[in-house]
Formats: structure tokens, C-alpha cells, sequence
């Protein structure tokens, strides 16, 4: 009992579309209209710039936190992991969207992950930054920290509940981000300028691919 309600509180949880509520409330503009259409931190850095990027990114990364936690209060590990996964659900296909598209889970991965293996989480953001650094693509960046989670987990000693949940977590991203892989190997991908003005609706040549 106590895990399906991690379930369905995790899944509340995941569901709530920060990235396109902010933007909405404090800007009035609709990212699913915009931009990839998407609902996650990457979309809303290239339409409104860096802050709200990370305003999103930060929310979504404590939501999935936050599912994770009450899962572990509820029902201990396994608690932790189902509430996780039911979020990572809930941010791909929002109930406050009416399942339609949502983002792709690399942001509230993290949470989950910063709240059952905190050192891999940690380590999985550092080869994020690393890799965006170096080349300023966000998508290649999230498949380079989603690829490394499970290895990290493993290092630090998680318990095999807990890596299981990350190399699902990892696979997830991976199909996710299948048309950015085929971008990134076309060559046809787009970087994100860390200086570039924010792409507003309007303004011309704001909107591309992510």
C-alpha cells in the first residue's frame, strides 16, 4: 500500500510542468510552441535565456528529489526508487498537460538520483558541465552524464535496487534523445550560445531544433 501511494505521489510530483508553467506565468509565452516544443530546462534556456533556464532546471531537479524522498519516508529504498520512477513518468507524459509531450527526464533523473545515490548524482553533473563546456551542446552533454550515472553508482556502492533504477533511468534518456543522437551524428545539431540574447517569440531566427 505504501508503495502505490509513492507512486501516485511521485507521479503528481513529476508531473508538474515547470517548464512550461514558469515561462507561461512570468513571460506569457507557450514552449510548446516554440523552439523543440519541449518542456524541459534546454527549451526554455534557448527561449528566454540562462536564468530561466536554470530556474526550470533547478525546479525539476527538486521535484524529482522530492519523489524520491517521500518514497524513502513512505516505504523505505524501494519506496525511493518506484516514487522515482513514477515521476520520471509523470515529467514524459504531464497528467497537468493531459499527457501530452513533456521533457526528457534528464533534470529530474538527477533529483532522483541526488536522493538514492547522492555522490553518483553528483559526479553525473560534473560530466555534464564538463562535456556542455566543451562543446555547448545540452543534448550531448545530458547523454554523456546519463551514460556515465550507472558506472558512478557503481563505484560509490549503490545498492543494486538503486543501480537497476539507474541504467533504466540511462536507457530512458537515451531513447528520448534518439533524434538529437541522429543530429549530433549529421552534424545538424544546434549548440547553445552561453552569451547569446534569449531567443523570444518574435524575433528572428529564434526558433530551432533541440
Amino acid at each position: 500500500m505504501n508503495e502505490a501511494l509513492a507512486i501516485v505521489i511521485g507521479y503528481l510530483l513529476g508531473s508538474m510542468p515547470w517548464g512550461y508553467w514558469l515561462p507561461r506565468v512570468v513571460k506569457q509565452v507557450d514552449v510548446r510552441r516554440l523552439g523543440s516544443g519541449n518542456v524541459g530546462a534546454a527549451n526554455v534556456w534557448r527561449l528566454l535565456g540562462l536564468r530561466w533556464g536554470l530556474a526550470v532546471a533547478t525546479l525539476d531537479v527538486a521535484k524529482g528529489a522530492a519523489a524520491a524522498l517521500v518514497g524513502m519516508a513512505l516505504a523505505g529504498e524501494i519506496g525511493g526508487i518506484v516514487g522515482g520512477v513514477a515521476a520520471l513518468l509523470g515529467h514524459w507524459r504531464p497528467l497537468f498537460l493531459r499527457f501530452a509531450r513533456g521533457g526528457k527526464v534528464v533534470a529530474t533523473t538527477a533529483g532522483v538520483t541526488l536522493a538514492l545515490a547522492p555522490l553518483a548524482a553528483l559526479a553525473a553533473a560534473g560530466v555534464w558541465i564538463a562535456v556542455f563546456l566543451v562543446g555547448r551542446y545540452s543534448s550531448l552533454a545530458s547523454l554523456a552524464g546519463a551514460v556515465a550515472l550507472p558506472p558512478f553508482a557503481y563505484a560509490f556502492g549503490a545498492d543494486w535496487p538503486v543501480l537497476g533504477f539507474t541504467i533504466g533511468a540511462a536507457a530512458a534518456i537515451l531513447v528520448l534523445h534518439r533524434e538529437n543522437i541522429h543530429r549530433l551524428l549529421s552534424g545538424k545539431e544546434n549548440r547553445i550560445r552561453l552569451r547569446r540574447r534569449p531567443a523570444l517569440p518574435g524575433r528572428a531566427g529564434a526558433v530551432s531544433p533541440e
